[in-house]
């Protein structure tokens, strides 16, 4: 069947073009905000303690954001890394998908201000309750981060004990920093500065289970 060939391929290639044009621009608008704003601003506004106000914020940020799904994941990874909770983020990443103002006029439109009143209200309890289990179940320590190696915001040694298997290759490769206790590794130290940095790095990576990371 080559003409649906065609057409799939004419498909793949819109929203490639689509993803190369929009991804550029989501890249640039989260680095200029990890730069610019604080990450204090981020953990008030968003974070665990945040309450309401980070739950009206986060459906504000997803239902007025633009651009599909996809651009959001580089921008809630950036709101994660600065301290937004994993409830705020699930209902970001919803509304984003689902209750986005251009698509609740359109909505209403074509199907009415009845129907896209009832929907949205359904919409949302279901985006709260899914918040709610998804944190519930879901750690930060679970999600994958990048290792910010800035020594200004680093304070010590996070060993994540539901992960450790109490192997001993830290304690092997630095003696100085770590010890089993318990079939557990523990850092001893309690200050860092760069030079200790660079030689907890080796470490880290050659850890079997990913179970060291810099707090």
């Amino acid at each position: 069947m080559p003409d649906k060939a065609n057409l799939s391929v004419k498909n793949s290639m819109y929203y490639i073009i689509e993803m190369l044009e929009i991804m550029p621009v989501i890249f640039i608008l989260t680095s200029i905000i990890e730069a610019w704003v604080p990450k204090q601003v981020i953990i008030n506004g968003f974070g665990e303690n945040s309450g309401i106000k980070g739950i009206i914020f986060s459906f504000l940020l997803g239902s007025f954001s633009a651009g599909p799904i996809y651009a959001a994941f580089p921008v809630c990874k950036m709101l994660l890394k600065k301290g937004a909770s994993i409830t705020n983020i699930v209902i970001i990443l919803s509304a984003w998908a689902v209750i986005k103002v251009p698509m609740l006029a359109n909505e209403a439109k074509f199907l009415g201000l009845q129907f896209m009143e009832i929907r949205w209200i359904l919409t949302v309890i279901s985006i709260l309750f899914m918040s709610y289990l998804v944190a519930l179940f879901v750690k930060k320590e679970s999600i994958p981060m990048d290792k910010d190696m800035n020594l200004t915001e680093i304070t010590g040694v996070h060993i994540k004990e539901e992960y450790c298997v109490g192997c001993g290759l830290c304690e092997k490769l630095m003696p100085e920093a770590f010890e089993i206790v318990h079939n557990k590794a523990r850092w001893k130290e309690s200050k860092l500065d760069q030079e200790k940095i660079e030689k907890l790095k080796p470490a880290m990576e050659r850890c079997p289970v990913q179970a060291i990371d810099f707090r």
